[in-house]
């Protein structure tokens, strides 16, 4: 028996089979991990983006609630135990609280007490939030725990600036002597750091130079966690509502291409490269058919077979810059145009339309870079309902989205899929996107007054390719 569905699904997304009527998808909280040395200032950074986030249900989980309680031996030679280990904690307990805690639930997050080491069961259940902050020194270090991550920081400062914070908060807090704190942090502290910690900060999408006291890179945090939440909670809204990855790769092309300074050639080569993504993404949402082939060695492997019913329809002008992707993806695709004239900030009129005449029977990728009031892309959604193409095979590929396009697409075509690599913050009063990237046509074609030279340009696009 044939089995069809969606491929490369991600985060945020759920099956098609789904209906409207269906209840909704489960929405997940966005969980920021901060990772960091001991007495580093992951506890300051957490307080500063909690008190930033006021508008956001924020929960603050510390890895040092999980730490295994210590056995009568153990402590009998605790100072010869090792706090900042791997090993040390109780990373299943961990595990089943943030499951809990992203799947909606109420938990009873465990408390550890330094002075006895032995954990205690809190009394106090911890409510689920749209922001879960998980805080402590290795939770970059287990792979598990990272998998849970939207986006992980890692706090990094000066050695002998943690040493004598930890000093001053193991003897005051914790009731230890400055000779135990010392012999502890050259026996086990530094070297796990070495060995576990510092290693970990690979992995992490920020790191904080100095901590709580980098004021600057905590507002750019801050700024990109708002934009982060802008984004997931989009997603969870929306179902239908793909983001790319992102990368330092992805976050610096779209810095070029933002950037009112960068010339044609470079915008042309960044955005072409940021176009191929979101096609190919696109692209791992068409349905598929398990499918078994032989290989040169003579072995048997197990893939899959894409649907080859496929065509594009760009949006007329800027939408013909995402066709060569289309195109060095799927060789001899069909790709139709569509023409549509802004009237006003609200009005849209179709003036053209070249479609391929079995178009209803295909998979459409619709393509426009820019995603802005959603006005232009419903007409030209209603256009291809109207040829027969159903909701659900359409998929729209943009390169940046505002929300107020994605509420306005979203509530009234819920079976069609968007592609896109990043949302904006807004719309400004004349509908552009903010931050935006200009007048996208302009910058990709190189035409400064695009209203003067169309009637050439567009007798040499009109026809279905």
């Amino acid at each position: 028996m044939e089995k069809l569905t969606n491929g490369l699904r991600d985060h945020f997304s759920i099956s098609d089979n789904i209906s409207p009527s269906a209840p909704a998808p489960l929405k997940q909280p966005f969980v920021i991990g901060v990772a960091g040395g001991t007495a580093s200032g992951k506890t300051t950074v957490c307080n500063m983006i909690m008190t930033q986030l006021h508008d956001q249900r924020v929960v603050l989980v510390n890895q040092d609630s999980f730490y295994h309680s210590l056995s009568e031996e153990k402590l009998k030679k605790v100072h010869e135990y090792n706090f900042d280990h791997p090993d040390a904690f109780n990373t299943e307990v961990l595990l089943s609280c943030m499951d809990k805690l992203r799947s909606g639930q109420q938990v009873s997050i465990p408390s550890y007490d330094f002075k006895i080491h032995q954990s205690i069961e809190s009394t106090s259940p911890v409510n689920p939030g749209d922001v879960i902050i998980l805080e402590g020194i290795l939770v970059l270090n287990d792979p598990r725990v990272r998998d849970l991550m939207n986006m992980k920081i890692f706090v990094d400062t000066d050695a002998d600036v943690r040493l004598s914070r930890r000093i001053q908060r193991d003897t005051v807090e914790r009731g230890r002597n400055i000779q135990n704190v010392l012999e502890q942090y050259t026996k086990f502290v530094k070297p796990s750091f070495d060995e576990f910690i510092q290693p970990s900060m690979k992995y992490a999408d920020i790191i904080i130079p100095r901590g709580g006291d980098n004021d600057v890179a905590i507002d750019l945090i801050l700024q990109n966690i708002r934009t982060k939440l802008c984004q997931h909670n989009l997603c969870k809204i929306y179902p239908n509502v793909f983001i790319i990855s992102s990368t330092f790769q992805i976050k610096g092309m779209h810095t070029l291409i933002r950037d009112v300074n960068t010339t044609k050639h470079d915008f042309v080569f960044y955005a072409d490269r940021l176009i191929r993504l979101v096609v190919e993404h696109g692209l791992g949402h068409l349905p598929f058919k398990e499918k078994q082939i032989t290989t040169p060695t003579g072995s048997v492997y197990s893939g899959v077979d894409f649907c080859k019913r496929l065509c594009g329809v760009s949006v007329i002008r800027s939408g013909e810059s995402m066709e060569n992707a289309l195109r060095a993806c799927c060789n001899r695709i069909k790709i139709g145009k569509i023409l549509i004239h802004r009237e006003n900030n609200d009005g849209r009129q179709l003036i053209y339309e070249k479609l391929p005449k079995d178009i209803s029977s295909r998979h459409v990728f619709l393509l426009d870079p820019v995603l802005a009031s959603g006005n232009s892309a419903v007409k030209a959604i209603s256009l291809l309902l109207s040829k027969g193409v159903p909701e659900s095979h359409i998929i729209f590929l943009n390169l940046i989205a505002a929300p107020q396009g994605i509420h306005v697409l979203c509530k009234k075509f819920p079976m069609m899929k968007i592609v896109t690599s990043e949302i904006d913050a807004s719309l400004n009063e004349d509908s552009r996107v903010i931050p935006g990237m200009g007048e996208f046509a302009d910058r990709y074609f190189g035409t400064d007054n695009y209203p003067k030279s169309n009637a050439s340009s567009l007798s040499t696009n009109l026809k279905v390719s």
